[in-house]
């Protein structure tokens, strides 16, 4: 295991800012996910703490030791780190013990050593008797195990996954996300995994650091990052959030305020730097159907979802923005039809969140 420390990371392309000021940390055995949009930046991180680039201005150390700055940079072969890659990358013509022992191999290192850690790695990942086996003969999440194991083997203090999911079918994936569940519970082994995908990451990780444009724009619990959103962007993209402005805000204690919202008086959370906020984050359990004391709107579509309706509409109030809550069966509800909103919750998005809206203006 190995603390990863990232310190005011920049990394630039010509004119284009693909890293700006990253800095994070991950604790010896934490389950850390990058969680972003294609482009924002993720994979470059990765890149980075694996030693594939240098960076242009900050640091990378893994335990105490500095691996990367603009002056000094430790090749990918001596971080001690393995990387499990969304295509796999086995060698066709070898054998599952081939292509988990080919890091081993590449290291000088021989049997009756050789033997007995490629047995121990595919032991871990729950593939005992498959090491004879040609990786056409394996199903994709097997052919992921594989490539976990080949990982493993070399005894990385740093496991890196970019997007390892990405290839499977849905029903392998939620096969393959308990195996990594797994696996983090057995080993502690200090983790990074990079996805775009929020519900993978809400499933598997301890903590997430959600990215766009070259920057991470928060770092919580799954259940913080849902619940508390550090800006507009990240409660847009987290569960679909909606954010809508608010007006006349009173403090009611630590935790509690209430506020206009949608020409309605609600009661909100909020948090330290949230006294002046001028939006809320709103979530569809936070909505419903209320009877002659809501917010006034007009249906635009209902969605079928197995055992409830997806419902979209629009108010006066934030024409911009399309309200969606959940309805039980049956719903009685239909495009065109004007319905009562009622507001049960939300969060006061922190007061220097106006920035980020400005700049998606």
């Amino acid at each position: 295991m190995a603390r990863l420390t990232i310190e005011h990371l920049s990394k630039l392309y010509g004119d284009f800012r693909a890293l700006d000021d990253v800095t994070l940390t991950v604790d010896n055995g934490e389950f850390v996910a990058i969680l972003g949009a294609s482009g924002c930046g993720k994979t470059t991180l990765l890149r980075q703490v694996a030693g594939f680039d240098k960076p242009d201005a900050g640091q990378i150390r893994i335990g105490d030791a500095v691996v990367s700055t603009p002056e000094y940079h430790v090749p990918p072969e001596r971080r001690r780190i393995g990387i499990v890659f969304q295509s796999y990358a086995l060698w066709p013509h070898m054998s599952v013990a081939e292509n988990v022992a080919y890091g081993l191999d590449v290291a000088g290192i021989r049997n009756p050593e050789r033997a007995h850690r490629v047995n121990a790695a595919l032991a871990l990942v729950e593939l005992d008797g498959f090491g004879d086996r040609r990786p056409a003969l394996l199903s994709g999440g097997q052919r992921q195990r594989v490539a976990l194991a080949r990982c493993l083997v070399t005894e990385p203090s740093l496991v890196l996954l970019d997007e390892p999911l990405a290839n499977l079918d849905v029903h392998l994936r939620a096969s393959m996300e308990r195996e990594f569940a797994k696996f983090h519970e057995r080993t502690g082994t200090t983790m990074i995994y990079i996805t775009h995908d929020q519900a993978e990451a809400m499933a598997l990780a301890d903590r997430i650091a959600v990215m766009d444009h070259g920057r991470i724009l928060q770092v919580a619990t799954p259940s913080q990052l849902y619940r508390e959103p550090a800006d507009a962007t990240v409660a847009r993209f987290i569960g679909e959030g909606m954010v809508v402005p608010v007006a006349n805000v009173e403090i009611d204690g630590d935790a509690t305020c209430t506020a206009d919202v949608l020409g309605r008086r609600v009661r909100l959370r909020h948090g330290p730097a949230s006294a002046r906020g001028t939006h809320a984050c709103l979530r569809e359990h936070d909505l419903r159907i209320a009877h002659g004391n809501g917010v006034r709107a007009t249906v635009t579509s209902v969605v079928y979802q197995g055992g409830h309706f997806r419902v979209e509409a629009t108010c006066a109030a934030a024409p911009a923005t399309a309200l969606h809550l959940t309805v039980p069966e049956p719903c009685g509800v239909h495009a065109g039809d004007a319905i009562d909103i009622g507001i049960d919750d939300g969060w006061l998005l922190p007061a220097d969140h106006e920035s980020q809206l400005s700049e998606q203006r």
